[in-house]
Formats: structure tokens, C-alpha cells, sequence
């Protein structure tokens, strides 16, 4: 039998997570996601993908968000006509969230269209389009928990719950191989078991092989309870509004939005003090809160726990973008909640550019920021940032609260894996940055897990798996560097520069400098480079 495994996403990154699994029943594959981070690691969004969408017989797709789901009409547009698998609230907001990617990207790219023409730069097409969006919706089918179905003969597949997300769960496959099962289990996104409106993160005892992701490999957190954590919100409130506000929270969309605003409205029930307007500027986060009023019954507790969001005082839904533009008019205490989540898109970009500079803003961020996305760099507290062309000072407190991850960390990772024992044949790391996936083999190693059996593959690399190995497939060439997704790239690289140097001009005390300077940045870029390393290729 021929079973090879290759990651095409999220290898040494977090994002775009895609394994491609080729079996002698049929090649499948476990996400399609979108690339999130440096420009370097986005363009991949936009070129050929590394197999031939045809060939594929289905994708079992692990969870909603866009870094797992967001490339799928891109598969559909390129002639994908298979089923796509995904437990009902995964459909449900995905139907939300793809529309509303397909919304953005045709946004920016007509901003951009705009841009280049003034520049004498051709024209760019957007990933995929709203019209794909339907074609796309209509593969899906439904899988429950816990329920095992041969999706063709001699692969069989049942879902987990993983506790990330709404519907989010583990996959197992069961492919047969003359006879003999070969066992592979895909975590996908793992919530951390602490968070009140999920379930904790289950899956089989005993695989073969198992693919887990290793977000917070690196770190363990502090999870709190419900009221310890509603308590640590209280208290960044409370900074805020004595700052003099308003509160600025990039919120992702799907599950954290809504989290954060049931904690908002419980403090401000038991703290009227710190009551004040919410505003949720996003308009993915509030039709996804229609498929949480309608799918999220929680079985342990015997209720829907986001019913409070129904009608909910002092809570606006801007959904139009004339809405959004009259928050530019508030001075008072107020918060707003926009996407997207790690400031790379979205509303929240126009609220930054014009709230950043203010001393009384404050910028919470509460989740997981990508390296290479805007909000990775804000939390490094720039003195000045680069947004959408335009220079934009850092005055206000940037804060950032970790306790509404939907990952599970460090620690968490190692006992769901020993509860999945035995594993006798590899770890595969996925959907983690180098240093997380290197301290969490470490832990591993520590846990009894033998070094060998823990591997952590580059993006594109092939494996042959059998029911205890997983030998290399060397001699193909990844799409971007070793290393190019989690480092800045001259993309970033300019903006600082661009911003460096407006500022460093400004200071200069006379005309006269300011030109001397400029004439030596553009001498200096006009020399032409020393090649240090003949050996290695120039990449701009």
C-alpha cells in the first residue's frame, strides 16, 4: 500500500494549516487554510496550489476559523467538486466566515487596484470571490461526534470533540492497509479544557500516528475560572476608563468576540462604575453570533450560555460601514470590539490609524498574534507603526490579557497526548511557531515520548507512513524559505524603514540636512549589493 502524509500549511507557522493524505483509496486532505502573517507567507494565498485540486476525493475540514477553512473556495474555484466533512456549527459558520473573507479580499484588493493605478502597477484579482462562496457551501456534510462513518471503502473517519471552537474537533482516520488499520489522528485546534463554554478535548485511545498542533508549546497559562477571569478583565476596565478611554479590543470573530462580550456585560452588571457603550464593529462577528444563539446548547450545563447576547443593554451591532464610521464622533468611556484578530485586516485597521495616537486609548489584546501581523508588532509597543501606507505614532497603553486563547498550552498538549496512548508510531508538531515546537518536543521527550518519534515537519515535506514509520520524503523543494513565515520579511523590513525615516527627517533642524540625507539613502540604494554568498540566490 502507498499512504504518504505532507503538510502544505502550518509547518514551522501557525497558519494555513492543509495535510494532503494520499492513500490507495482516494487523496485527501485535512483543512485548507488561509496563510496569516508576514506578506511573505500571504502570497502563498495567491499562487498555484502544490497538488492538483481534481485529483482530490474529500477534506475533512477540523474547525471554522479561516486559518483551517479559509482556502476552500480557492479548492472549489480551482475544480474541487468533492465532499467536504465538518460537524453542523463548523457549515454554519463557515457559511458566515467564508462570505465574509471572499468580502474582505475583494475590499482590499479593489483598495489596492486602486493604489497600484496611481503607481503604474498592474491590476491584482482577489483569491476567490462571493460567487464562489455557494458552490462551495454546497459540498459540505454533516458529521457527528463520536460517530464512526466509511467515507469511502476502506477509510473510516470519526470526529472528536477538540473544545476550540464551536464545533471543532479531532479527526480520526482509519485507512486500511491489506487488511491491517493504519490509526492517524489530526488534533486540529485543542481548547485549553478550562474555558466555560466548550467542551474539554477528547479523542481514541491508541493511534499510530498523530498530528497535534503546538501553538503554546513553548508556554503554559494561567487559567483562570470564570469569575477569576471576569475579575482580571474588571481590573483592565478599570486602567482604561481611568485613562479616559475609549478601550480598543481586536477581537477574533468566531468564539472569542462573544466570550469577551458575555464577560463584558457580567462586570458591568456586577461593577456599574465601569459601565459603558459596546460597540461590536464587525460584521462576521455578528452574524456569527446568530449561529452560537442557535447551535451553542451546552450539554454539561443545560443551557445556551450566549442567550445574553441576544438582547443585551448597551450592546450595538454595527453592521453597515456608515455605523462604523460614526464611532469616529465618541470621546467618553466606551470599548469596541473589531476584527480582525490580530490586526491584519478588517476594521479594526481603521480604528488603530486613528485611535493609536491618542495618550487616553487603550489597546487590549487578548489573543494569539501571529509573527509578521500587525499585532504581534504592537505588542512590542512600537513608538510607530505602518498602517494601510500611513505613519501612525504609538501614544496609547497597549495591554494585553491572555486568558481567552481558545489553545490549549503547553502543558495541556502533553496530557491530552498521553490520554491518546499508546501512539506507536510518530508526533507529527503542526501549526506552531519553530520556538514552541521545539520546547514542546522537549516536554514531550521529558513525558517518555522517545526523541525520535517526535517530528517536526517543513512546509511541503512528504512523509511514507506505515503503521510505526514515517521515513522523510527528501528531494522536494518548499514554496518559501526555511524560516521565511515566522520572521519579518523586507515587506515589514520597509515599513519600519519608511516610518524610521520620516520621523529621523522631521528631526533634522533644516532643509538643508533633510536633502543631504536623502541624497545619501538614495545613493546608497542605487550601489549595487554585495553578494556575500554567491551560492545562495538574491530573494526580494
Amino acid at each position: 500500500m502507498s499512504l504518504f502524509l505532507t503538510f502544505h500549511g502550518a509547518a514551522g507557522c501557525v497558519t494555513g494549516f492543509c495535510a494532503l493524505l494520499q492513500t490507495d483509496h482516494g487523496r485527501f486532505l485535512v483543512d485548507c487554510g488561509l496563510f496569516q502573517g508576514p506578506k511573505t507567507l500571504k502570497a502563498l494565498n495567491h499562487g498555484e496550489f502544490p497538488f492538483e485540486a481534481r485529483d482530490i476525493d474529500g477534506v475533512f475540514l477540523t474547525h471554522a476559523h479561516i486559518d483551517h477553512s479559509g482556502l476552500l473556495p480557492k479548492l472549489v474555484r480551482a475544480g474541487y467538486r468533492g465532499p467536504i466533512y465538518a460537524t453542523r456549527p463548523t457549515r454554519d459558520l463557515c457559511a458566515v466566515m467564508l462570505e465574509d473573507s471572499a468580502g474582505i479580499q475583494e475590499g482590499d484588493v479593489a483598495h489596492l487596484n486602486r493604489r497600484n493605478e496611481r503607481r503604474g502597477l498592474p491590476r491584482v484579482e482577489p483569491i476567490y470571490s462571493t460567487a464562489d462562496v455557494e458552490p462551495t457551501l454546497r459540498l459540505f456534510e454533516t458529521m457527528k461526534f463520536n460517530e464512526a462513518v466509511e467515507v469511502v471503502p476502506g477509510i473510516t473517519a470519526r470526529y472528536w470533540p477538540a473544545g476550540h471552537l464551536l464545533g471543532a474537533a479531532s479527526v480520526e482516520l482509519i485507512v486500511e492497509d491489506d487488511g491491517v488499520p493504519v490509526r492517524l489522528l489530526f488534533s486540529g485546534d485543542l481548547g485549553s479544557g478550562h474555558q466555560p463554554f466548550l467542551p474539554i478535548p477528547d479523542g481514541p485511545v491508541g493511534v499510530d500516528h498523530l498530528v497535534m498542533e503546538s501553538t503554546y508549546g513553548d508556554r503554559d497559562r494561567n487559567d483562570l475560572d470564570l469569575p477569576e477571569r471576569r475579575a482580571a478583565l474588571a481590573e483592565e476596565l478599570r486602567l482604561a476608563r481611568a485613562a479616559g478611554g475609549p478601550l480598543l479590543m481586536p477581537s477574533f470573530a468566531v468564539g472569542r468576540a462573544q466570550e469577551l462580550i458575555l464577560d463584558l456585560l457580567a462586570v458591568m452588571e456586577a461593577e456599574p462604575e465601569l459601565t459603558g457603550e459596546i460597540f461590536l464593529d464587525s460584521p462576521l462577528a455578528i452574524e456569527a453570533t446568530d449561529v452560537f444563539l442557535q447551535r451553542g446548547w451546552n450539554i454539561d450545563a443545560a443551557e445556551n450560555p450566549y442567550s445574553a447576547l441576544r438582547h443585551a443593554p448597551r450592546l450595538h451591532y454595527l453592521m453597515r460601514p456608515q455605523e462604523s464610521d460614526r464611532l469616529d464622533r465618541l470621546r467618553d468611556w466606551h470599548i469596541i470590539l473589531a476584527g480582525s484578530g490580530m490586526c491584519d485586516a478588517g476594521r479594526i485597521r481603521k480604528h488603530l490609524k486613528r485611535l493609536l495616537w491618542r495618550r487616553e486609548t487603550t489597546l487590549l489584546i487578548t489573543g494569539f498574534q501571529a509573527a509578521g501581523t500587525l499585532g504581534r508588532l504592537l505588542m512590542s509597543s512600537p513608538r510607530h507603526v505602518r498602517i494601510q501606507g500611513a505613519d501612525v505614532r504609538v501614544h496609547a497603553r497597549i495591554r494585553t490579557l491572555d486568558l481567552y486563547s481558545g489553545h490549549a498550552d503547553a502543558t495541556t498538549l502533553v496530557s491530552w497526548l498521553q490520554a491518546r496512548a499508546p501512539v506507536t508510531g510518530k508526533v507529527f508538531l503542526a501549526h506552531g511557531e519553530p520556538d514552541a515546537v521545539l520546547a514542546l518536543t522537549g516536554r514531550l521527550v521529558e513525558a517518555g515520548i522517545a526523541a525520535d518519534a517526535v517530528i517536526a515537519p517543513e512546509l511541503d515535506q512528504p512523509f511514507a507512513l506505515t503503521g510505526a514509520t514515517a521515513p522523510r520524503i527528501e528531494g522536494r523543494a518548499a514554496r518559501i524559505l526555511p524560516g521565511a513565515a515566522t520572521r519579518a520579511d523586507w515587506y515589514n523590513a520597509r515599513a519600519d524603514l519608511l516610518s524610521t525615516m520620516n520621523e529621523a527627517l522631521q528631526a533634522l533642524p533644516d532643509d538643508d540636512r533633510r536633502l543631504a540625507v536623502i541624497a545619501a539613502m538614495k545613493a546608497a540604494l542605487l550601489k549595487p549589493p554585495v553578494v556575500t554568498n554567491p551560492q545562495e540566490p538574491a530573494h526580494d
